[in-house]
């Protein structure tokens, strides 16, 4: 059995996701977790919640694997899946986590609300950004200003995330995710790449995960 370690999980969109999939998951969890608390006292409500979150997000994946327009990084669909050497960070007021990498033929930056690291939040959870990070805008602002405190409206969206990639800094970590495809397009600087043909991929992970 492959494990993972999950460093980002997020919430808002599986729950979005997966009451489209499945309408009735959220009455039958709360079911079995009511019958698990009866049975097992208080102690049980943490492990059922916790349980809760990766199952809801194993369902949402599979329905993906089975259903869903699921492609790689090199040929995306709606959602993409992928395995990457990355690095990766906060950015913007610390409000917005954001993974830079690349394939031999696509850039990719993946980009999400820093409340969702499953590890690394502060007690109560960072500020909340006024725009979801996860959305194109606030996303696209934030790397901006990353890239080279441009303003939004002189960036153009597929360049920002090849520039924000270029100013990420840390070490490099294998992860594995599912992202929905935000943007899908031609590199604006083939130059920097052995192939003239490069894209770039902006998305919004559902996960990622330790992959080494």
């Amino acid at each position: 059995m492959a494990f993972r370690y999950y460093l980002y999980v997020s919430d808002a969109k599986v729950s979005m996701l997966l009451s489209q999939i499945d309408p009735g998951w959220s009455r039958k969890r709360v079911t079995e977790m009511n019958i698990g608390l009866k049975m097992a006292g208080a102690r049980r409500t943490v492990e059922t919640t916790g349980t809760d979150r990766f199952a809801r997000l194993e369902r949402v994946l599979n329905h993906l694997g089975d259903f869903g327009d699921l492609g790689d990084v090199d040929e995306p669909g709606q959602f993409v899946h992928g395995v990457l050497p990355m690095q990766w960070g906060a950015i913007g007021d610390n409000d917005t986590v954001y993974f830079g990498g690349h394939s031999e033929r696509t850039v990719v930056g993946l980009g999400g609300s820093a409340g969702h690291v499953v590890s690394g939040a502060t007690s109560g959870g960072p500020p909340q950004p006024q725009l979801s990070a996860s959305l194109v805008p606030a996303l696209l602002d934030r790397l901006a200003a990353l890239a080279a405190g441009d303003e939004p409206s002189d960036v153009d969206a597929l360049g920002a995330v090849v520039r924000a990639n270029s100013a990420l800094r840390g070490p490099v970590q294998t992860v594995e995710f599912v992202a929905k495809r935000m943007l899908y397009g031609p590199c604006p600087y083939p130059e920097l790449y052995p192939h003239s043909d490069m894209a770039v991929l902006l998305g919004s992970p559902l996960y990622v995960a330790l992959a080494e």
